[in-house]
């Protein structure tokens, strides 16, 4: 331990219980930590034990957020605002989470990212550059999110999906298995209006297809979706098709040097059709049947 002379904060004894029985102490500095307005005697945060903070630089814990577990903050890295840091997580360099935003898991924040909202990063995900995750998002898996990435809205990027340099993934996007976003137009969302009314997101990298628990080619989707009902076999058609037709255009337009986009990638379709047949159900295996994709 370090000597007391050298010590940033200490433990008080005043303490909270959390649900599973776990005690925090609330932390009090004892010296100034100027990048957060710190004063000697300021009472800060709330941590389990002195592994949670660590005693060098100027990483902070504020108000009433909280770090337990084996979770560890350190660096210049601050955590405030309602926002939790668990499990094995780590918040380090010059990241920040705050708002009521969640850490946890085996999952690492760091560089000069932020999380903020009511954002989750999870499992063993990292969020780290000048990347910023927020609103909605969750990021979990195996995920990484980097580089002046932006994840918000409703948004989850998660299995081995990379989003980075200037990729925005926002609204009710799924970015998963392996794809790559880093661009706008690296992906394109569309909505199921006939039955489920959940969003499935195609993505450019890997040429798959998200719907809730499936992920495959479009091919593979469709055939899924007949099995539910001919109405959404038909709709999902549609909608592959379509974005088959796009990407042709787009192949030909730079071919003949045109150039084209895909404005500004949000990617929303919009098909009509039915069934709440049991073939495709939510994938999930959680028995919900009638639903469809």
């Amino acid at each position: 331990m370090a000597d007391m002379g050298s010590l940033k904060y200490e433990l008080t004894d005043e303490t909270k219980t959390l649900y599973d029985g776990t005690v925090l102490h609330r932390i009090r500095a004892l010296r100034d930590i100027q990048i957060y307005n710190v004063l000697a005697g300021d009472f800060g945060g709330w941590i389990e034990n002195e592994d949670n903070l660590a005693q060098n630089g100027e990483a902070w814990v504020l108000g009433p957020a909280q770090v337990y577990g084996n979770a560890r903050v350190y660096g210049n890295a601050g955590v405030f605002g309602d926002a939790q840091v668990y499990g094995s997580a780590r918040v380090y360099g010059n990241a920040r989470v705050y708002g009521d935003a969640q850490v946890y898991c085996d999952a690492k924040v760091h560089g000069r990212a932020r999380v903020y909202d009511n954002a989750w990063v999870h499992g063993r995900a990292r969020v780290y550059g000048n990347a910023r995750v927020y609103d909605n998002a969750w990021v979990h898996g195996r995920a990484r999110v980097y580089g002046n990435a932006w994840v918000y809205g409703n948004a989850g990027v998660f299995g081995d999906a990379q989003v980075y340099g200037r990729g925005m993934v926002a609204g009710a996007a799924q970015i998963s298995g392996a794809a790559q976003v880093s661009s706008v137009n690296d992906y394109a969302v569309y909505k199921n209006t006939w039955s489920s009314g959940r969003f499935v997101t195609w993505t450019r990298f890997d040429n798959q297809w998200q719907a809730g628990c499936f992920r495959g080619t479009g091919d593979e989707l469709v055939a899924k979706a007949y099995k539910d009902s001919p109405l959404s076999g038909k709709c999902y058609e549609t909608i592959v098709r379509a974005q088959e037709a796009i990407e042709a255009a787009i192949a030909e337009a730079k071919g003949s040097g045109d150039g084209c986009g895909i404005g500004d990638g949000s990617g929303y379709g919009y098909g009509g059709g039915g069934g709440n047949g049991s073939g495709f159900g939510d994938g999930c295996g959680n028995g919900s049947g009638g639903r469809g994709v």
